[in-house]
């Protein structure tokens, strides 16, 4: 039998409400062991989906009054009977019942337990479950509707389709060479190379999708980089809504790295405020300047900042050359002033050039815009399914590459014995992916990444 486990699965600070959850088949037992209800109701006999208002006590002592809310197995989150207690909110008081509840006969729950429970327990996939702490880590509108989406079964729905194609292909296959005396239709070798080129489009779809989503939950690493008093900490105090650098008009005020996360739309960006790359005998700058170039060739996205009110530089020129190959947009800033910029010559360096007045906030959307679409969210849509772990990724790599290994095969006139052995493989990968053939080790790291009251 499985332990009854409990945790508090509110925040770790101080708030309205404290939420203690307990899972398990004794937890209405252990619950009631703490829980007294103004009504007298006894929560092993309430029926599931109804709540009891009353106090919760440690002995003979009160802690605090409560809402004790009952659900029963199979109808519940984890699947097993569950009772959430509602305490006051605060540090103090929700420990307090926790262990007052641990006393009584629960243990403490590990990170994810109660979710690893529920996938255990048929409720929801892998997938659907790793969906869950992407919704409690969203940074935003878009990935939190992504994280909703997977959750939902949209990525499911994707890999299953897939997966039905290729069994039933590897059925058809089988069937085909075990029992040639049957009338099974043969294998046509144009209508198979379609199959798997269709499933091959589908997986692929599903990758290319990877990188901007991931954008969309981690953030990207973005640096403002360009010469002194270019507007580089005013661009800075624009994204970050705060006066987060210092603004003068001594060049080099800037001389470390200042970092800060901010959302641009729905992108989140780890910005990080550069010092002002020129030739320079200070050798606190000098530091700087180096510190900056750096940040620059590792950057996963550039904003190199140029003055409009002012002719283009050698400066200037050295760090366009530095963003060759690289993922960078150019900003014009201060178009507020009369222009003297030579844009012609950015825009033949760069793809991307925007105008901004980093003063006014004018240019703000465009620059947006060429951020999403740098990084490659513009035609994002999070309705979508969308691979959102490492894991999920190498899977669906694994699958798609035995399916175009199978075309290889069948385009090769390999027999299709071989070919059948090779859809399989990509069929198992399919069944780790959505958690229907995966081993306790990869559970186990899947879950470990919780946070413990989920």
């Amino acid at each position: 039998m499985e332990q009854t486990i409990a945790a508090i699965s509110t925040a770790n600070g101080v708030g309205g409400l404290g939420v203690i959850r307990i899972s398990g088949e004794n937890a209405c037992t252990v619950a009631q062991k703490v829980f007294r209800s103004v009504s007298g109701k006894l929560l092993p006999e309430m029926k599931g989906y109804t709540a009891a208002f009353g106090t919760v006590w440690d002995g003979d002592e009160k802690i605090d009054e409560a809402v004790a809310l009952v659900f029963k197995a199979p109808h519940s989150y984890t699947g097993e009977d569950v009772v959430e207690i509602s305490c006051h909110g605060g540090l103090y008081v929700t420990k307090r019942v926790l262990r007052a509840v641990l006393k009584n006969g629960a243990v403490s729950a590990q990170a994810g337990e109660f979710t690893k429970r529920a996938f255990l327990n048929g409720k929801m996939g892998l997938t659907e479950a790793e969906a869950v702490m992407d919704i409690i880590s969203a940074r935003g509108k878009q990935s939190a509707r992504a994280a909703l989406s997977c959750m939902e079964g949209k990525l499911r729905e994707q890999i299953d389709r897939v997966r039905d194609r290729l069994v039933n292909t590897a059925a058809h296959l089988s069937a085909w060479a075990d029992y040639p005396e049957e009338e099974i239709p043969q294998v046509d070798n144009n209508h198979l190379t379609d199959t798997l080129t269709a499933c091959d489009r589908e997986l692929s779809n599903l990758l290319n999708r990877y990188d901007a989503g991931r954008v969309m939950r981690e953030g990207v690493d973005t640096v403002i980089a360009g010469r002194p008093n270019v507007g580089k900490s005013t661009l800075m105090n624009l994204l970050s809504g705060c006066e987060r650098s210092i603004v003068t008009s001594v060049p080099g005020t800037t001389r470390d790295i200042i970092e800060e996360t901010v959302m641009l739309g729905e992108i989140p960006l780890h910005l990080s405020d550069t010092a002002g790359i020129r030739l320079t005998d200070d050798p606190v700058e000098k530091i700087g300047v180096e510190r900056a170039k750096d940040r620059v060739r590792k950057a996963g996205l550039v904003m190199a900042v140029f003055d409009s009110s002012q002719s283009l530089s050698e400066e200037d020129k050295v760090l366009l050359d530095l963003l060759t190959d690289a993922p960078a947009l150019a900003v014009i800033n201060k178009t507020d002033l009369p222009p003297q910029l030579d844009t012609d010559y950015i825009q033949g360096k760069l793809q991307h050039v925007v105008f901004l007045s980093a003063l006014t906030g004018s240019g703000a959307k465009e620059l947006e815009e060429a951020v999403a679409e740098i990084v490659g969210t513009s035609s994002w849509d999070p309705s979508q399914g969308v691979l959102a772990t490492e894991r999920q990724r190498m899977a669906a790599e694994m699958a798609r590459d035995s399916v175009r290994e199978a075309i290889g095969a069948v385009q090769a006139g390999i027999t299709l014995d071989a070919v059948t052995v090779i859809i399989e493989e990509a069929i198992n990968s399919l069944l780790e992916l959505t958690g229907e053939r995966v081993t306790e080790t990869v559970v186990d790291k899947v879950f470990a990444h919780f946070c413990v009251g989920k």
